[in-house]
């Protein structure tokens, strides 16, 4: 029981949970409104991750301060593939079914490349490098200055999205297109449109987390399936295409890891996690807040 009330537990699920959140909030974006599996999510993660590293290791500059550029970056990789791989099957008239299959090999063979590519420049030697690592103790709590930053930063980058898409026209027709994509188009939004907003927005959100998980943790070329699996799994809990549901089930998600291993050990984390995961597809199938459907 005391393990459970621990603050210093608490601090730590709050920080796992945030950064799942927002890892998974880029790939909703995508997901939800053109259901295109990006299996390569974690692998846009890395790039900013190493990006974060040499801009501050090369150039001095914090990746705080660069973050401008970095998201800049993995929105403009976004752009480039949604025009290159995705605009015209998405307007050829394929159903979604085969869509979805596509961009799960396409991707697929993305996320080998970009992993290869990334050994081959920088080596599969882990990386890491110094940055806000004071340790600040408050009400008993050890929290370095990077983590508190992490928390911050994620949460308000979640926020962001969401007062967007829920009060602006353009975060409204993105969530239009993620209910009915049919419907979406009969009543006059721009899809097209919409679609390229969702890959720049989703794909930007993975720079801002991959900077993040860069100045706290080691990075490498093979660092991002980890991630790619949790966001998956964060989305089958939360509801696929719900926004809100998966902002939840990535702080649950961070919460179950952290408590698991704490009573348990590191070596449980997997079981626990995909046991749970299981337990929700077997149990609600739609996810923990996703709404079942009647034929």
């Amino acid at each position: 029981m005391e393990t459970l009330l621990s603050p210093q537990l608490l601090f730590s699920a709050l920080v796992l949970g945030s950064l799942y959140a927002l890892i998974a909030l880029g790939l909703n974006m995508v997901y939800g409104t053109m259901r295109l599996l990006n299996i390569a999510h974690g692998d846009v993660i890395m790039i900013a991750s190493y990006a974060a590293f040499w801009v501050f290791t090369l150039v001095g500059v914090s990746p705080l301060l660069a973050a401008p550029i970095i998201v800049g970056l993995t929105a403009g990789i976004g752009l480039l593939l949604y025009r290159l791989l995705f605009a015209q099957q998405l307007a050829g008239g394929n159903t979604l079914a085969r869509v979805e299959a596509n961009s799960l090999l396409l991707f697929f063979g993305l996320s080998v490349i970009i992993q290869n590519v990334a050994a081959l420049t920088f080596s599969a030697t882990p990386r890491a490098y110094q940055h806000l690592d004071t340790v600040y103790q408050v009400a008993g709590i050890a929290m370095t200055g990077n983590r508190i930053v992490g928390l911050l930063v994620s949460v308000a980058v979640v926020a962001a999205v969401v007062i967007a898409l829920n009060r602006t026209a353009l975060g409204l027709s993105v969530k239009a297109l993620i209910q009915n994509r049919e419907a979406a188009r009969i009543v006059g939004i721009d899809v097209g449109k919409v679609q390229l907003l969702s890959f720049a927005i989703g794909f930007g959100v993975a720079g801002v987390a991959g900077l993040l998980i860069s100045m706290a943790e080691q990075i490498s070329p093979f660092m991002g399936f980890p991630f790619t699996i949790a966001a998956f799994v964060v989305i089958i809990l939360g509801g696929p295409g719900n926004i809100t549901g998966g902002i939840i089930a990535g702080l649950l998600l961070g919460f179950v890891e952290v408590y698991a291993v704490a009573l348990t050990s590191a070596s449980f984390r997997s079981m626990i996690l995909y046991g749970l995961f299981v337990l929700v597809l077997i149990a609600r199938p739609q996810g923990l807040l996703g709404r079942s459907r009647r034929a």
